[in-house]
């Protein structure tokens, strides 16, 4: 399987805060973490609060954790609320099942790591996750 790369994690980066400023959002936070939920960069727009690196860290934590979006996290939180508290508990709160964050998939599908957003709306970060996969050459999932 391959890996992600420093300069794949620095191009979905460039990619989503580019999206972002296109779409005039809101001062963002991007973590891009790797197959096992390691950190390997981070980015924090000038004016964004010091809260985006914690929930865009978790978001991508959870997503790759799970294996899905942190969108379908957070729908299958709605079914199942115990779990989910429990899940976030267990890691310290570093889980957090709310729109935002998406994997990274290379061509065949295999996960190399997740990308959350924080500092718009769910809907907006999971946008600019989605933008910046994919200004990588890699697939959103």
């Amino acid at each position: 399987m391959t890996a992600l790369t420093l300069f794949q994690a620095h191009q979905i980066i460039s990619g989503a805060l580019a999206a972002s400023k296109e779409a005039g959002y809101a001062p963002m936070g991007v973590a891009v973490l790797d197959e096992s939920g390691n950190l390997k960069a981070y980015a924090r727009e000038d004016g964004a609060s010091m809260f985006r690196f914690d929930v865009a860290q978790a978001k991508a934590w959870g997503a790759v954790g799970m294996g899905v979006s942190s969108r379908t996290l957070g729908e299958r939180a709605k079914g199942n609320p115990n779990f989910f508290v429990s899940l976030a508990a267990t890691s310290n709160g570093r889980f957090l099942p709310q729109t935002g964050a998406v994997l990274i998939k290379d061509a065949n599908g295999a996960v190399l790591g997740a990308v959350g957003a924080s500092g718009g709306s769910g809907d907006e970060d999971e946008a600019i996750c989605i933008a910046g996969v994919k200004a990588a050459g890699l697939v959103p999932g």
